[in-house]
């Protein structure tokens, strides 16, 4: 645990000068593509299937999860302009490393899900509350282009019967695999993920 902790401030203090400046240009995008606040807090289930709130960069507009929706669409409505490539390159997720500082997520680990998604988990799959949840993982590489995956329209049911238990399968993977080399390659393959998705977003299929 101490050597993970380690690795974990290690990693924000490396990427903290590239973070920063990124940062503060979401944040000025955030602030000036709808009213509302510049931080999102979406409660999720941590270690131990301890309630957390995940702080990520609001790229919706406000309540948009009253919709019911749980899944995000290609081209969602719900996302306002200028927000969109927040979203497709992941920078609505740097919040996190707020997170790890506070000790509530790892670099890496099983992404956290929602309580409505893990109180049917079955007591295997309740396994993935034994580590600590993280802001990348074996699932974040494989669905790192999820809009795309999912397509526009009613994306829900897609979401629960395709994508969900197969991060669900990855959760569990990270848990029976997780060490140290583990952890780096999971790395090495986020940052291999993030360069590749410009000719992913840039596709014919997804052009508007």
């Amino acid at each position: 645990m101490i050597l993970k902790r380690l690795f974990d401030l290690s990693v924000c203090i490396v990427a903290a000068p590239v973070i920063v400046p990124v940062a503060l240009v979401a944040v000025v995008v955030v602030k000036c593509s709808s009213p509302g606040p510049v931080f999102y807090r979406g409660r999720r289930m941590g270690i131990h299937a301890k309630p957390f709130y995940i702080y990520k960069f609001r790229t919706m507009y406000i309540d948009a999860e009253r919709t019911g929706v749980m899944a995000t669409a290609l081209n969602d409505r719900r996302i306002p302009p200028g927000c969109d490539w927040l979203r497709r390159f992941k920078i609505d997720e740097l919040p996190q490393f707020i997170n790890v500082l506070k000790g509530e997520m790892s670099v890496v680990g099983p992404r956290p899900e929602i309580e409505a998604l893990t109180r049917h988990y079955t007591e295997e799959q309740r396994r993935i509350f034994s580590v600590r949840p993280g802001i990348t993982d074996f699932a974040s590489v494989k669905f790192i282009n999820l809009g795309r995956i999912l397509g526009e329209g009613d994306v829900d049911e897609k979401f629960m019967r395709e994508v969900e238990p197969e991060k669900t399968r990855l959760r569990l993977k990270y848990v029976d695999e997780q060490s140290f080399w583990t952890d780096a390659k999971i790395l090495i393959m986020t940052v291999g993920a993030m360069l590749r998705l410009p000719s992913l977003w840039n596709s014919r299929k997804d052009r508007r």
